[in-house]
């Protein structure tokens, strides 16, 4: 039988896409500059690589997955949790390569997608790229009971190919409801050993990559998985509680994507304000130290000296100078940080 969703657009799901589509048409208008993009992009995939393998149990901090995806070896990490996590990183660039691209979503790419997420991890016993010919379960993480038994796996290849047919059918739909639909289906078959759920959000993001729906890579829905846990496996599993209907978890995924979009707009028009700001300061001749301490400046709301030394890069001394001599212009002015510490700070007039 035909792989054939059932869920209803209810009022809720459609307010989260119209909410998407104007953040994409933001994203779309504006102009933002390349190293912002840039700078918010690599933030982006660290948040993402990070979240994502922790849902599936890594040990890993935000601030040691950051430095591994920087490229630096740390000391007492567990290995296959780096790896994961590697791999992860390496998936995000696979997919990137399709972003726009009009080429269907065949089985094979899914197939290679999961090759890179799970390749050399924990003995490689996710069998990387091949699907499962033994069965499987997911289970609960904390109490080890079983909460799902995923289709037989001689029903793999043929769920697999029914899916995928209607993958790339399904023009009729919103690009993010198809994206949310498919991250569905993909954990429901299970068709891998291991690694089914980084794969299931991959495809859900090559998805959203592919159709234009990429809105500048800025967006990490994983995050917004990994720290409402309990909300994300009830979504999931409302599924299978209400016959196969899958109208909660796309109200879910949605709010979710919606979410994340909201706080891409907030931080770009954050950005374009304080860039207008720079831009009048700049008029009243700043040198490029002062320049850079202003850009700090308007992120953090204040600057002390020794902030401004190290925004700056230079001595105290000069620092003291650069400053007095903006006092002098009228661009900030000096106050206490706090009426408990009379530490100097300065803040823009």
């Amino acid at each position: 039988m035909p792989f054939k969703p059932k869920f209803t657009i209810t009022p809720k799901i459609n307010k989260s896409l119209i909410e998407i589509e104007r953040v994409r048409g933001f994203l779309d208008a504006v102009k933002l500059k390349d190293d912002w993009i840039t700078d918010m992009q690599k933030k982006a995939l660290i948040l993402e690589s990070h979240h994502s393998t922790h849902i599936e149990g890594t040990a890993l901090n935000l601030e040691q997955a950051r430095s591994i995806l920087e490229g630096k070896k740390l000391k007492g990490v567990n290995r296959d949790d780096e790896k994961e996590l590697l791999n992860y990183k390496k998936a995000m660039a696979f997919i990137s390569k399709y972003l726009g691209k009009d080429d269907p979503i065949t089985e094979g790419i899914i197939r290679e997608l999961h090759k890179v997420t799970v390749k050399g991890v924990r003995g490689e016993k996710a069998d990387p790229g091949n699907y499962r010919k033994i069965q499987n379960y997911v289970v609960n993480f904390l109490t080890h009971e079983i909460i799902y038994t995923p289709p037989e796996p001689l029903e793999v290849p043929h769920l697999m190919r029914e899916f995928v047919n209607w993958l790339n059918k399904a023009e009729d739909l919103s690009p993010v409801l198809i994206a949310g639909i498919s991250q569905f289906q993909f954990v429901h078959i299970h068709p891998f050993i291991d690694g089914n759920g980084r794969t299931a959000r991959l495809l859900s993001t090559l998805i959203l990559y592919k159709t234009g729906y990429d809105f500048k890579r800025l967006f990490t829905i994983s995050e917004y998985y990994d720290k409402d846990r309990p909300g994300y496996y009830k979504a999931i599993q409302s599924v299978r509680n209400n016959a196969m209907d899958m109208t909660g978890w796309l109200e879910y995924f949605v709010a979710g994507l919606r979410l994340q979009m909201k706080e891409i707009r907030d931080k770009g028009e954050q950005i374009i304000k304080q860039d207008t700001a720079l831009q009048k300061i700049k008029r009243l001749g700043l040198n490029a130290r002062q320049e850079k301490a202003i850009k700090f400046l308007l992120k953090t709301g204040a600057i002390s000296a020794g902030e401004y030394q190290a925004a700056a890069s230079c001595i105290r001394r000069t620092a003291q100078r650069d400053l007095e001599d903006m006092v002098e212009k009228g661009i900030i002015k000096a106050r206490a940080k706090s009426q408990t510490d009379p530490t100097k700070h300065y803040v823009l007039l």
